[in-house]
């Protein structure tokens, strides 16, 4: 005796490749995630990699307006002239240099009067003490006259510091058609008054503020570097006091 079983079918309804579909976009939306977050940490790094590039060249600005101040050259040796360049070294001289850094409280006077008849009061990076809001460089319109052409310096234009193959990319910007680029650098000189210490607002301040200064000035110095993406700006600013050896 045979036994016939009846044949059942069942009807296909999908749910396997409802899964797999379900996977596969998972899986793409994993692999979409995994694409945006390395692209948002290499933003991260070359952002980061862009400003400490720019704060690197502020901080050689700084030192390069020091030895602007000292009339040395990088290597430590005294700033020698160069005839065909005159703005090295800053020949105190009327004709060639409008200003210089002043050796003598004589020259003072002068050089402050024709800085103050600049229209920025800064000639070539030197300039008079700032009067009113000391950031210049928040103000867009005051940044940009500040950057022209024979009102701020660049890196080694006046102490001949040389630039090599692997040197900054940003001192390596000297052209003045593109003030918004590379680095500037500004020296704002500032009368020392001898009789500070004398005032009695400072407790024993006749010694704690005597200094040997000749001439009698300080120097603040303002260096701002431009990094190599538009949005990437350092500013730096530092006090410098020359002051002369007691003999």
């Amino acid at each position: 005796m045979h036994t016939k079983f009846k044949k059942t079918y069942h009807r296909q309804r999908g749910i396997s490749l409802f899964i797999v579909i379900v996977i596969v976009m998972l899986s793409g939306l994993l692999a979409l995630w995994g694409s945006r977050t390395a692209l948002f940490n290499e933003m991260i790094v070359g952002n980061d990699a862009d400003y400490q590039r720019a704060f690197e060249a502020a901080q050689a600005l700084i030192q390069d307006a020091e030895f602007d101040i000292r009339g040395e050259r990088p290597d430590g040796t005294a700033c020698v002239p160069n005839p065909a360049k005159p703005e090295i070294c800053r020949v105190p001289d009327a004709t060639a240099n409008k200003v210089w850094i002043p050796t003598e409280d004589k020259e003072i006077g002068d050089i402050l009067s024709t800085l103050d008849a600049a229209t920025t009061k800064c000639i070539n990076g030197i300039c008079l003490k700032r009067t009113g809001k000391q950031d210049f460089w928040n103000d867009p319109t005051t940044l940009n006259s500040m950057m022209a052409a024979g009102v701020g310096a660049r890196y080694g234009q006046f102490t001949a510091a040389e630039i090599g193959d692997k040197s900054n990319p940003v001192l390596k910007v000297n052209d003045s058609a593109k003030p918004t680029q590379g680095g500037w650098y500004w020296i704002e000189i500032m009368p020392y008054d001898n009789n500070a210490g004398n005032t009695g607002l400072i407790t024993n301040g006749s010694n704690n503020l005597s200094l040997n200064l000749l001439p009698s000035l300080a120097y603040r110095i303002t260096a701002v570097a431009h990094g190599l993406k538009p949005s990437t700006r350092v500013v730096l600013q530092s006090t410098f006091v020359r002051q002369k050896m007691k003999n």
